[in-house]
């Protein structure tokens, strides 16, 4: 059991946001582009992001694929940090990026998640921080609905994954050499109070983004955010929205 630590306000940490980012999905092809609310996706994950108040910065970290030079033109033409890297090797991409910029702390975020809660990284990164773990999460075992998924970890602890880790898969995923060995990093679970786990609120489909089109077309006013607690409210009055996209398949690496 791990126990709080002093306060980490002392401590010089430069916390940023590593969005990875891509346009060649292949089930909703250049899904990072596709229109909400009169707003590209990208912009919606970074806005949402940007509201945190513990990150200092957000990097986009895309590929060096020519197909990727839009979100390169979108990050400049947005005074938004940019790395290029490897497509398929996303750990050592991550590593670069946090190289480039001088991060000490890494909070991992995906583009095609629409719903990310700024509060909810905020507590994942306090937990990182106050625990003094080398990797914070809250999706092992998952609580909140997916799509609001948030890693946090340590410049260190990715140098060493990307040092050690020979794995393919683990080089794809990021975070998955840190699950695979806890006895090496100092880890911790953040749960939410009630099991949402059941909720999907990511975009890997038509029907996800058609639930995300909905849910955005209730709730949303430009230059201010809604919150996990106003999903759900909405959900709870328009169950209808919760089953645009109910059966579409999950990710096997989210349910294990």
């Amino acid at each position: 059991m791990l126990s709080p630590s002093a306060s980490y306000l002392c401590i010089d940490y430069m916390i940023a946001a590593i969005i990875q980012a891509r346009t060649s999905s292949t089930r909703l092809h250049n899904k990072v582009f596709a229109d909400i609310e009169g707003s590209p996706l990208i912009s919606h994950v970074v806005d949402r992001v940007s509201r945190s108040r513990l990150i200092e910065k957000i990097i986009i970290a895309t590929t060096k694929n020519s197909h990727d030079d839009t979100l390169e033109e979108y990050a400049i033409n947005n005074n938004i940090a940019v790395f290029r890297g490897d497509e398929n090797d996303v750990l050592l991409r991550f590593f670069g990026a946090a190289k480039q910029y001088d991060v000490t702390t890494i909070a991992r975020i995906t583009a095609d998640d629409p719903f990310k809660d700024p509060q909810v990284i905020d507590l994942v990164i306090r937990s990182f921080l106050d625990y003094r773990v080398d990797f914070a999460y809250n999706n092992h075992p998952p609580t909140f609905p997916e799509g609001l998924d948030v890693e946090v970890f340590s410049y260190e602890a990715l140098a060493q994954a990307v040092r050690d880790s020979f794995n393919a898969f683990e080089r794809e995923h990021v975070t998955q050499y840190f699950y695979r060995n806890p006895n090496r990093f100092k880890q911790i679970n953040v749960s939410n109070f009630e099991n949402l786990s059941d909720l999907r609120w990511t975009i890997d489909s038509q029907e996800d983004l058609d639930m995300a089109r909905e849910v955005y077309s209730k709730l949303y006013q430009n230059g201010e955010i809604f919150y996990m607690r106003d999903i759900l409210k909405l959900l709870k009055r328009y169950p209808h929205i919760a089953n645009i996209n109910k059966d579409v398949k999950r990710s096997a690496l989210y349910n294990k």
